[in-house]
């Protein structure tokens, strides 16, 4: 009995636990990279009710992030997925209907655009309609100028007022010496291709300096 109770003390852990701890910490990351649309104002949502078919409504969402609900006064739905805004109405409805069966649909919203300034034959703002990375957003606005660089600025919005800049050498890209770094461009980003080399710049700047299709160098410096 001593020589058994020895070896169940001294015995290794079972693996399998360690296994199911490390797949759980790697499931933030997919839902990371696969982020569900957030409500925009101006978008146009149609709620149904299966069971109070009479409350069924379709609803803008207003400047302010607001949206009118029959019977139900007013809540703010800006920023909230889908699956979030159903859980919401749910709750403002709490006193009029119980447990109630809501769906959300998104009828019309806001297209997903980035933009491409600088060096490039046209510049301007461009749907983001399927996976593209840097090197396609600049082909899509027409490719470089002659007068471009390779130097590329990779702008991607981290809060109402604060972009955070990463900087891309487009010639090792479109060698294939660092193709994998090639980032996907997301919703609300800008690519800049400058005109001269910026050797210094500054990881973060702050809205004002993207607030149009034209950014200044000496803002990096």
């Amino acid at each position: 009995m001593r020589a058994q109770e020895l070896a169940a003390t001294t015995s290794p852990a079972p693996l399998q636990p360690a296994m199911k701890d490390m797949s759980s910490s790697q499931a933030p990351q997919l839902q990371q990279r696969y982020p569900r649309y957030t409500v925009q104002q101006q978008d146009v949502l149609s709620i149904a009710f299966p069971l109070s078919p009479e409350l069924n409504q379709t609803v803008n969402v207003q400047p302010d992030g607001y949206i009118n609900l029959q019977g139900a006064g007013s809540i703010h739905v800006q920023g909230l997925t889908v699956p979030e805004m159903v859980e919401t109405i749910k709750t403002a409805y709490v006193g009029t209907l119980h447990n109630p069966i809501v769906s959300v649909d998104l009828v019309d919203y806001q297209k997903p655009q980035f933009t491409v300034s600088g060096q490039v034959s046209k510049p301007g703002q461009y749907e983001l309609r399927a996976p593209t990375t840097v090197a396609e957003a600049i082909a899509v606005a027409g490719g470089l100028e002659p007068t471009a660089k390779t130097q590329v600025f990779l702008f991607h919005r981290t809060s109402n007022d604060l972009f955070q800049v990463e900087k891309l050498n487009l010639r090792d890209v479109l060698n294939g010496k660092n193709a994998n770094e090639d980032p996907l461009i997301k919703p609300g980003d800008m690519v800049f291709v400058p005109e001269k080399f910026i050797t210094n710049f500054k990881k973060y700047v702050p809205y004002s300096v993207y607030a149009g299709t034209y950014i200044n160098p000496a803002s990096f410096s």
